[in-house]
């Protein structure tokens, strides 16, 4: 019986979910279960999806990619729409459909991960992007915070921005890119790497929000990064301020 992969990117507002994976706990509440119950709806086929990543609960994507595998084709269309159909309850859409290679792997063939996390600093609080962006009050110095982060480009132990529950076998991790752009009260911060640790982001955001504060300074991003030590780094930045944006292949 011949086997099709499809490959699909998702968007999703994650306020209302447990995160992308299944929950024994906390059945029908998570982005991982949701999606295999659509393609089941659609395909009358129980399958594994496997994502390019996972995000915590209260974590958003609008670029996140996974794939499945069915024994029956369908048109990439029919994909979309059908799935959409059945998720038209919930805060998740597919974006795409692609029809691949048997050897495609949404997680393994992925090349480089990006992340944005978005900052709104201003003195009145947030109501429109409320679950949608970290607040910030007290003005921030983004020129501080983007001399900060260029200590953290390259491959580095990040063990200093690790959570304590994190699983992965290897601290060290390649940084690419990290980007900080302002427009009116708005912070964006852009970070790009092959992979990453748990709340590896959310603690960078949270130190550079330390610099820009001026809790720390900048060169001493470069101190707590040597520390390999979590104490010394600052807190876990909001899940709903985080986005996971895209996948390189």
């Amino acid at each position: 019986m011949a086997i099709v992969r499809y490959k699909i990117s998702v968007e999703y507002d994650g306020t209302n979910y447990c995160g992308y994976q299944k929950q024994p706990d906390m059945p029908n509440k998570s982005v991982e279960e949701i999606l295999e119950n659509a393609v089941f709806e659609l395909s009358q086929e129980r399958v594994k999806i496997t994502a390019s990543g996972r995000t915590d609960a209260g974590v958003h994507a609008s670029g996140q990619v996974v794939h499945f595998d069915l024994s029956k084709h369908f048109e990439p269309l029919r994909i979309v729409k059908g799935l959409n159909n059945y998720l038209r309850r919930q805060d998740i859409a597919v974006l795409a459909c692609e029809i691949m290679d048997e050897n495609f792997h949404a997680r393994f063939s992925a090349k480089m991960r990006h992340y944005r996390y978005l900052i709104v600093n201003r003195p009145a609080p947030l109501i429109l992007q409320k679950n949608r962006a970290m607040y910030v009050s007290a003005t921030l110095e983004v020129e501080a915070m983007r001399a900060a982060s260029k200590f953290l480009i390259g491959l580095h132990d990040f063990s200093s921005f690790r959570d304590s529950q994190c699983q992965a076998l290897s601290v060290m991790k390649n940084v690419q890119k990290i980007q900080i752009t302002k427009n009116a009260d708005q912070i964006l911060i852009e970070i790009s790497a092959t992979s990453f640790l748990h709340h590896m982001v959310r603690n960078i955001v949270g130190t550079l929000v330390w610099v820009g504060s001026g809790k720390i300074s900048a060169e001493e991003v470069k101190n707590i990064l040597e520390a390999k030590d979590r104490t010394k780094s600052g807190p876990n930045a909001p899940a709903f301020g985080l986005y996971f944006f895209g996948v390189d292949y």
